[in-house]
């Protein structure tokens, strides 16, 4: 079994003439429905998949508010976004989606790469069916063991990219790597396709982004001491700062920060929309950011990434894809990491694993992508 240090990349292959279909399927159902990372992190692996066995129809089936992130998707995949909680509330509503989608699709098998409590129903609805199912083993023994306080066994664990390919594989579907990223050979969108954000990159200019917040306070860097790096990067007269997050307090921090940095834009609240987003990522000579959706994002299109790491710890198998393991900025901490999520209260009480972490050791990182700073 490979552990986390197995690298995506050390393998590419040219599956267009398409794998071995032991099973012989036409359509197969993949679930996985939060978080936005975790469900970014299935790109590479469903996109490769499709590559690999181009006679089989799959339907990826997500949260509606997550299906643009999908750009330029292979013509064998159909990303199907639903609201739950509106219109498939229940036992009752989720046997409604599920013959929905068997009427629509004819679908002959499902890879489960959720496993909770709905995708387990609807595993059951494909048993009763007789159709073959495959579920993520999410190695929950092993991160209980990783994130205890006591008896730590601080190894990698395997990445989630891989748990995936795993679940393609127990129904009779292994997959070859072979993304390229989600803008293909050229790596890179058209810059009309950011055309409502930003004028396209002038000759000689950087581009930097910053996504400093997450979900939990555990992923968090503090934002005084986050302003203290853009600040620095700011400095640099040939530097554009694209500052990303989301609205509420989020939004007034980043508008501050634009406010007080003119070369920063805040895109915080602005909804351009993940096709546009994504556009201007590809862009960026660098993104800065925490364990968050972002660095996957951003991971998808190819840009480099310095991550920055609290709580949580790459060895949790959640780093992101193709991102060097000398851009993660962290702290060689006994009590780390106390969290796969990050969404445990810290038991010291201060968040050193965060707060003990130097400005100016992330700016040594981003020095690597734009040259030293004055």
């Amino acid at each position: 079994m490979k552990s986390d240090k197995e690298k995506d990349t050390a393998k590419t292959a040219d599956c267009s003439v398409g794998l071995a279909n032991p099973r012989q399927l036409k359509c197969v159902l993949v679930t996985r429905f939060s978080a936005l990372g975790d469900v970014a992190m299935t790109v590479p692996v469903i996109y490769s998949a499709c590559r690999c066995y181009p006679d089989v129809h799959f339907v990826f089936l997500t949260r509606q508010s997550m299906t643009s992130i999908f750009i330029n998707a292979p013509a064998n995949l159909s990303v199907v976004g639903v609201n739950l909680e509106a219109g498939y509330h229940g036992l009752k509503g989720l046997r409604i989606l599920y013959r929905e989608l068997e009427e629509k699709y004819r679908f002959d098998g499902m890879i489960d790469l959720h496993d909770v409590l709905r995708t387990k129903v609807f595993r059951l609805f494909c048993r009763l069916d007789g159709k073959p199912v495959s579920t993520i083993n999410k190695g929950r023994r092993g991160k209980n063991a990783l994130t205890r306080r006591v008896n730590k066994v601080l190894l990698p664990l395997q990445s989630t990219r891989a748990r995936y390919r795993q679940a393609f594989h127990r129904i009779g579907l292994p997959v070859e790597s072979s993304f390229e990223g989600l803008y293909g050979e050229g790596h890179k969108a058209p810059s009309a396709d950011f055309a409502a954000i930003s004028a396209p990159k002038a000759a000689g200019e950087r581009w930097v982004g910053i996504a400093p917040f997450a979900k939990h306070a555990g992923k968090i860097y503090p934002p005084e001491m986050m302003e203290q790096v853009v600040k620095a990067v700011a400095s640099r007269p040939d530097t554009r700062i694209f500052l990303f997050g989301g609205g509420g307090n989020e939004a007034e921090i980043l508008n501050g920060w634009a406010e007080r940095y003119p070369q920063a834009v805040s895109l915080a609240g602005k909804r351009y929309g993940f096709p546009a987003e994504l556009a201007l990522v590809s862009h960026l000579d660098v993104m800065l950011s925490m364990d968050s959706a972002n660095m996957h994002l951003a991971s998808l299109v190819r840009t480099p990434v310095v991550s920055v790491w609290g709580a949580t710890h790459p060895y949790c198998g959640f780093k992101g894809w193709r991102q060097q393991e000398n851009d993660m900025v962290q702290l060689p901490m006994t009590c780390r990491p106390c969290s796969v999520f990050g969404n445990k209260p810290c038991f010291r009480g201060d968040y050193h694993c965060l707060r003990g972490i130097q400005p100016q050791a992330i700016i040594e990182r981003l020095e690597k992508y734009l040259g030293k700073f004055t």
